[in-house]
């Protein structure tokens, strides 16, 4: 160890017995004494409600309940459906003859709207419909000579059965005749054609559509318990988006089963259209009224709170609030259908329920 290291060394040594000779008088200098405490307040002082302490009531509003006429209606999103709707396509393979329609023009039911090459087939119905004297006249000779016991029976009914099966041969050319010609199944608005004349068609190319909008069909859906407000034979009002007019429609059937992953069940109606002015496929809001529910009880729908699964409201009894649990029926847009857990005179806390809590003192400020 050279000397400059030896003398590096004695002076930290020299500064750490210093330090620590001082280290009393430092500690004392910098130590500071803890203020005192603040005198708290009565125990549960913080957190109180309105008025200040936990004696202190709630203010309130409440309602005197008495019978009711519970209307009975419910809101539902549908959707504007044609009475029958179908792609037109043609029956047989071939090319295209003829056109015969204005696209979105009115059609009737069996009226020719396009054709397919049929003169192979018109050739054919002539051939078969050629032998059929000579088939009769055969007939005709095989029977005077059976009548007169000249031929076997076996040779009559080979000439009769060759007749029948000319004549069916002519039914089935004309048959396939038909299948070349497309027709309308029924009235309705025809669509946008998707070929020309000469282009050739299978029975999977679409020639056009054909809707029927007279009348018009009004779909929508609705929950389990709301089904069983909703009947055949029902008048329901709908208003289509951007439509200021509301219009009457008639509940005419509903599935038989509701649907395990939505819940709902889907419900259809029936709306004159006569002068075709409504089109399908259109937004609509669907308002169903049955008949209202005489001498109901019921609660606003901010009084009932849910709780643990269970339906509760507070009643005001001898200056407290007292906690019952409910069964509700139906809702309405701003009440609920009490069925059990209040009865008539009894008076319902309807503001500040989530601050509720049984036993507590309130003060009724007003009566809804």
């Amino acid at each position: 160890m050279n000397k400059s290291t030896k003398i590096a060394l004695l002076s930290i040594i020299a500064l750490f017995i210093a330090g620590m000779a001082l280290y009393p008088s430092i500690k004392k200098h910098f130590k500071k004494e803890k203020p005192p405490l603040e005198a708290a307040g009565p125990r549960g002082q913080a957190g109180r409600g309105p008025g200040g302490g936990r004696g202190l009531p709630l203010n309130v509003n409440a309602k005197i309940l008495k019978p009711e006429t519970l209307e009975n209606f419910f809101r539902f999103t549908a959707m504007t459906m044609p009475d029958e709707e179908v792609d037109l396509t043609f029956e047989s393979p071939g090319k295209i003859t003829g056109i015969y329609f204005q696209e979105g023009s009115s059609v009737k039911k069996g009226q020719l709207l396009a054709k397919v090459n049929d003169k192979p087939l018109q050739a054919e119905l002539l051939k078969l419909q050629a032998q059929i004297p000579l088939a009769e006249d055969r007939v005709f000779r095989q029977k005077s000579l059976l009548d007169k016991d000249a031929v076997s029976k076996e040779a009559y009914e080979q000439v009769t059965t060759e007749l029948d099966k000319l004549k069916a041969d002519i039914e089935l050319t004309k048959s396939r005749i038909a299948q070349t010609e497309l027709l309308a199944p029924f009235d309705g608005i025809i669509g946008l054609r998707n070929v020309s004349e000469g282009a050739f068609a299978s029975p999977t190319t679409i020639i056009t559509s054909l809707t029927k909008i007279i009348p018009l069909k009004i779909e929508f859906s609705v929950n389990e318990k709301q089904a069983d407000f909703v009947s055949s034979g029902m008048e329901i009002t709908f208003r289509p988006d951007a439509d200021l007019n509301v219009y009457k429609a008639t509940v005419y059937a509903k599935e038989t089963r509701v649907d395990p992953k939505l819940y709902s069940l889907k419900v259809r109606a029936i709306f004159p259209n006569a002068n075709g002015r409504l089109r399908p496929g259109r937004s609509a809001s669907v308002e169903v009224r049955s008949n209202p529910i005489k001498n109901a009880l019921t609660a606003p729908g901010e009084s009932v709170i849910k709780e643990m699964g269970r339906d509760i409201a507070y009643i005001y009894s001898g200056g407290r609030a007292k906690q019952v649990s409910l069964d509700i029926g139906m809702r309405t847009e701003s009440n609920v259908q009490i069925l059990t857990g209040l009865n008539v005179g009894d008076t319902l806390i309807v503001s500040g329920v989530m601050q509720l809590r049984d036993g507590l003192p309130v003060v009724i400020d007003n009566f809804n």
